[in-house]
């Protein structure tokens, strides 16, 4: 009866804590009306907007604050200045903003803004916009804001643009004043240099005016398509194009956090359906016209991004089995930008690319949509959430695709060691923006975030770990999870302790480093001994291969993590006693004699980043002949 009663109370608890957590989180939400004309031979158009913002914080607000992304691609800029100035640059940057001629510069500039049919004060400070309220929007309050500006694309230079290396005439994206994300640390109005974004999740309906000949995609879903054509329309209907020159495009997308688009007169449009999944669509230039490229590499190009379309549905089907299923409607796969860079709903890539480079940044793109469009982590400050947990996923997908043996990780490792040894590492805590160096910024957002889950596995184990990835997205999608909203999570699904793998691993640059010191025969048994180089300290799998073929496994438990993971492999297991995190070095014992062991392995699947994996292997028969 005791036990009954304890049980209850632990559950009524624990029901309660959750309650209180679910009580306590908001979000703020935001519902843009834009209508957009766009002057094609100038690059520049004129924008209106209706935004209604609604404050779910416990907090009264007496200001906001809007991105003004454009105007970062101005001489002078920070953007430019960081550029210029940090010790390896972004190749596709340089100085090239600091040479662009005056009607190759970005900028949006604001003609007129009021709140609540009040016009207000505002000042712009780069690429802020500060507005100081009339009226104070208390919590649970809202308001509506509405803009009209004006606005020049700058010369494509990273993500944004007009003209970019293949031809693209318009890569859409930061295009439009963008409302600055509040949330349980305050407001969020990072300048603009080319890194990361955090936005409140919100409703849009965007029309945008433009020339007839020019096919457009991006965020949302078309509403108009009989009107657009170009692939568009229903099957059978009838494209009933409007008089004059220009053709206006009518999009909503409901619950996104931006929303990006593209458009060229040369784009040929493709759609594919995903069982039980979202609608694709493909648009990208016919003929392939990239620069420098022969003939038949065009054509080759196009071949590309024909087969790109099978690829693209295997790799949803992956990723709904196990990373969570995707809740929008379409996805669109669109030809232009720098390189590759996800949007809700879509992404914008570079086409002249192998077949495999082609679908490999198809799939890490489209794995955004889980780990920032939809589990829409602060990029800022989580980068290693959005970038790193999209490399494991994209890793393991393309593996998947292509039928590939071995570690699908394995790159991931190479580059945290190759950090590490050249001194320059920084902690995964640093702010996207202040890395001293892009190398240290991007290992440790793409590379050690990768490894970061694919560690996890391995203390936890793959099914308390695979349980908790899909976990996770059911729990945190439309929301914006923090690290520690994760390793709750997978702290609730292991019954183990992990703050102090988030504590070593993310918030310090202390590596791992476990070695095989000796194994010694004694009579008829033998004795291993192990010693911990490194300071992050680990639980152990060690695997022991006798002369016979059979093996067998020793599990050494961290005494931190309260806990221990369930068998993985088939093959005996024996769990010793744990290993303490103070303690330099730990031996055990084996009821057989050293002469019938043929191997000793810490770690055989090289899960753990282990920054010498060479003293990880004690070969015994070379150990007996010397």
């Amino acid at each position: 009866m005791k036990q009954l009663l304890s049980f209850l109370l632990i559950t009524f608890f624990a029901v309660s804590t959750l309650q209180a957590q679910n009580k306590d989180y908001w979000q703020q939400e935001v519902d843009y009306t834009m209508e957009i004309d766009v002057d094609v031979e100038n690059h520049q158009y004129a924008g209106k907007q209706t935004l209604v913002y609604t404050n779910n914080s416990p907090e009264t607000l007496d200001r906001v604050y809007y991105h003004l992304y454009f105007n970062a691609f101005q001489p002078g800029s920070m953007m430019d200045v960081r550029s210029r100035t940090i010790a390896d640059p972004d190749r596709r940057v340089g100085d090239r903003i600091y040479h662009l001629e005056e009607d190759e510069i970005g900028y949006q500039k604001v003609k007129s803004l009021t709140q609540d049919g009040e016009i207000v004060e505002y000042t712009v400070d780069g690429t802020v916009l500060v507005v100081e309220l009339n009226k104070p929007i208390e919590p649970g309050g809202t308001s509506t804001f509405k803009m009209e500006w004006d606005a020049q694309v700058p010369l494509q230079i990273r993500r944004s643009g007009w003209n970019n290396a293949e031809g693209v005439e318009f890569s859409m994206s930061q295009w439009y004043p963008k409302l600055a994300e509040y949330d349980v640390r305050g407001w969020h109005p990072n300048e603009y240099v080319g890194r990361e974004f955090h936005a409140p999740f919100g409703n849009f309906d965007v029309k945008i005016t433009i020339d007839q000949d020019y096919v457009l995609g991006g965020t949302g879903i078309l509403q108009n398509p009989n009107e657009i054509g170009y692939g568009y329309e229903d099957e059978g209907a009838k494209v009933k194009r409007p008089f004059g020159d220009k053709m206006t495009w009518h999009f909503k997308a409901e619950n996104v956090i931006d929303f990006f688009w593209g458009a060229d007169p040369d784009f040929k449009h493709v759609t594919a359906q995903v069982p039980n999944g979202p609608k694709l669509h493909f648009l990208y230039q016919q003929p392939a016209v990239v620069e420098g490229a022969s003939e038949e590499e065009n054509a080759q190009y196009t071949k590309n991004w024909e087969e790109l379309v099978d690829y693209t549905i295997g790799a949803f089907e992956y990723a709904n089995e196990h990373f969570g299923v995707y809740p929008y409607p379409q996805f669109s796969t669109i030809q232009g930008g720098d390189g590759g860079m996800e949007y809700p709903m879509g992404t914008l890539i570079t086409g002249g690319r192998s077949l495999g480079s082609l679908v490999g940044v198809t799939v890490h793109e489209m794995y955004h949509s889980w780990y920032q469009n939809v589990l829409a982590t602060n990029e800022s400050l989580y980068e290693w959430m959005d970038e790193g947990f999209t490399s494991f996923a994209s890793s393991e997908t393309m593996a998947h695709l292509f039928d590939r043996d071995g570690n699908p990780h394995s790159g991931s490792y190479r580059g945290y060691r190759f950090i590490v040894e050249s001194g320059k590492e920084e902690p995964m805590v640093t702010h996207a923006d202040h890395y001293n160096t892009n190398q240290a910024y991007g290992i440790a957002a793409y590379s050690k975030g990768a490894i970061f889950l694919n560690q996890l596995e391995y203390i936890i184990g793959r099914e308390d770990f695979r349980n908790g990835m899909l976990k996770y997205h059911k729990e945190w999608k439309m929301k914006h999870p923090t690290d520690l909203d994760f390793v709750h999570l997978m702290e609730k699904e292991s019954g183990m302790i992990l703050d102090w793998y988030y504590e070593y691993f993310v918030q310090t640059t202390k590596t791992i480093d476990y070695g095989i010191k000796a194994v010694a025969g004694n009579g008829n048994e033998t004795v291993i001994d192990l010693e911990k180089i490194g300071l992050m300290p680990m639980p152990l799998d060690i695997v022991v291969e006798y002369q016979d073929g059979s093996s067998e496994q020793y599990y050494i438990p961290l005494r931190m993590m309260r806990g221990e993971k369930p068998m993985e492999f088939d093959m005996p297991r024996s769990v010793l006693e744990d290993w303490p995190w103070v303690q330099p070095e730990y031996s055990f014992t084996i009821d057989r004699p050293v002469s019938e062991i043929q191997r000793v392995i810490i770690d055989p699947t090289e899960r753990m980043a282990d920054i010498d994996p060479e003293n990880n292997s004690f070969d015994v028969p070379s150990m007996l002949n010397e």
